[in-house]
């Protein structure tokens, strides 16, 4: 589904609605100042309110518990602009940048381009989240690419020590862009403290439970889910490449 899209230039950020994008869910003068100034440092000329959201009646990319994600401009290219909400649990976007960069360094995640206090700036991924492109993809070959794929990221990122948090229900944690390619996105909670199990998460959601799970098996056929649970189990154990590919050949890909 496509709606209107409506392009501000910082310089009428501070006027409502659009104030109270910048300092969801309460915007003050004061820190709308602050802010705009912030975004011009990062180069930001502009954003974009569009996407299937909706916040103060515009349309936004995403919305969580941290912050509000739109399209922007920066240096006339598109990005996704994350903006700290004013009441979030976090004071400041860095523990997000740090781990985006951990996991671009293995090939994982929008490119992390530009961090401040309040404003995380990645690379735009232009597709739809997975359940979307799970609706429209008609070719069996192209499904079990992207889940190879999607599983292959994981084990990368189990491999460099990084926890994405979230991927045992990922709905809107992963974007399959124009190129058939998936990207996984929102690592707000991810964490390099805890033993990752990024490889187990997807593969529960992707093949054992819940309405994405029932779509793929539509599509590509039944796996024998106590062969995938018993597969995750030896690979949940050493984490090898072989067990890993040991669960791919049960999940039919």
């Amino acid at each position: 589904m496509s709606f209107k899209c409506l392009i501000v230039p910082v310089e009428k950020l501070w006027q409502e609605p659009f104030a109270s994008i910048m300092c969801y869910p309460k915007a003050s003068k004061a820190n709308v100042e602050k802010r705009l100034k912030e975004l011009e440092k990062l180069g930001v000329k502009a954003l974009e309110f569009s996407g299937e959201k909706q916040v103060q009646n515009l349309r936004v990319l995403g919305k969580g518990c941290v912050g509000v994600v739109v399209k922007a401009y920066r240096n006339s290219q598109p990005v996704a602009l994350k903006i700290r909400r004013v009441d979030a649990d976090r004071a400041m976007m860095q523990h997000e940048a740090e781990m985006l960069k951990a996991a671009n360094s293995v090939g994982v995640g929008p490119r992390l381009l530009d961090v401040s206090k309040n404003f995380l700036v990645m690379e735009f991924v232009d597709g739809c989240l997975l359940p979307e492109w799970l609706e429209k993809c008609r070719s069996k070959k192209r499904l079990k690419a992207v889940l190879r794929d999607i599983l292959e990221q994981c084990w990368r990122l189990d491999r460099a020590g990084l926890d994405h948090g979230e991927l045992s229900h990922a709905p809107k944690h992963i974007i399959v862009d124009s190129q058939n390619k998936p990207v996984i996105v929102d690592f707000e909670t991810a964490s390099q403290n805890r033993k990752p199990s990024n490889v187990t998460s997807i593969a529960q959601f992707l093949f054992i439970s819940g309405v994405v799970a029932q779509k793929i098996a539509q599509k590509i056929g039944e796996k024998d889910r106590e062969a995938v649970i018993e597969a995750l189990r030896r690979y949940k154990a050493d984490g090898s490449r072989q067990n890993f590919e040991a669960l791919l050949v049960v999940c039919g890909l």
